[in-house]
């Protein structure tokens, strides 16, 4: 692991990668994290995360619930996914470090019609 990326909403992991307008980005050196900042997708969503991922040199992804696109994506950029994950993300990252990282790796975000009012970001897909 060289940048562990995390979807980010005010210190929490955002619970839909897809959705994700910041990710929280740690480089890590000697098993240790030695910076980490906030970055914008700038409006990229779903498709172009991974590759907006792989421009910024990450090969590690924390995040809640994901799609089966995405999560073939980001496999083709390289990029080690723990999905299903929940609470506070420098928490989660340090908690990766330590090999105690509670993540769910089968977890998918199957209903992207969004009907009926549904918002994904209001809950964690993967618990459906």
């Amino acid at each position: 692991m060289k940048k562990i990326a995390v979807t980010y909403d005010n210190g929490q992991i955002f619970q839909h990668f897809g959705h994700t307008e910041f990710f929280k980005i740690y480089t890590i050196e000697n098993g240790a994290v030695v910076n980490s900042a906030v970055v914008s997708t700038n409006g990229s969503g779903h498709g172009a995360l991974s590759g907006f991922l792989q421009k910024n040199g990450v090969d590690t992804l924390i995040c809640g619930g994901i799609g089966g696109g995405a999560k073939m994506a980001l496999a083709q950029a390289g990029i080690t996914l723990y999905g299903g994950a929940a609470g506070d993300a420098d928490t989660a990252v340090q908690n990766l470090l330590d090999g105690i990282l509670s993540f769910n790796p089968d977890v998918m975000c199957s209903h992207h019609n969004h009907g009926d009012g549904h918002n994904c970001g209001n809950h964690s897909c993967g618990n459906h």
